[in-house]
């Protein structure tokens, strides 16, 4: 069994920063594509920022330059940097773990942290 433990939300006033650490519970983060998603109530779960295991990295638009993701696979830890906060950025960030074996592929979610940005 794989777990996700998230940490590092809170409440920031806009133009702040944050990082979150998602630390696994088994070393599977050096063969994972690691990802961090947002949601907000009544919305669906959006991607914000994905990391491969060759450290390619995808954000979404209106995150680019603002947020970095990184991972430390000797410490089984994904993290995202978030600076410039915005109002718009509140939700709860869930981290993911996203892992293919042979055929089948397996997503491992951990149990999401608040971020809250003040205006």
């Amino acid at each position: 069994q794989v777990q996700l433990v998230e940490s590092g939300g809170g409440l920031v006033q806009a133009g702040g920063s944050l990082r979150l650490s998602c630390a696994a519970s088994r070393s599977i983060v050096r063969g994972a594509v690691m990802g961090w998603y947002r949601q907000v109530p009544g919305k669906q779960r959006e991607l914000v920022a994905t990391c491969t295991t060759d450290n390619i990295t995808n954000y979404k638009d209106s995150v680019k330059g603002r947020f970095t993701i990184s991972r430390d696979n000797a410490k089984n830890t994904v993290y995202l940097q978030m600076n410039s906060l915005e109002p718009e950025d509140t939700a709860v960030y869930y981290c993911n773990a996203h892992i293919i074996i042979g055929t089948r592929a397996y997503d491992y979610w951990g149990q999401g942290t608040q971020v809250t940005v003040s205006s």
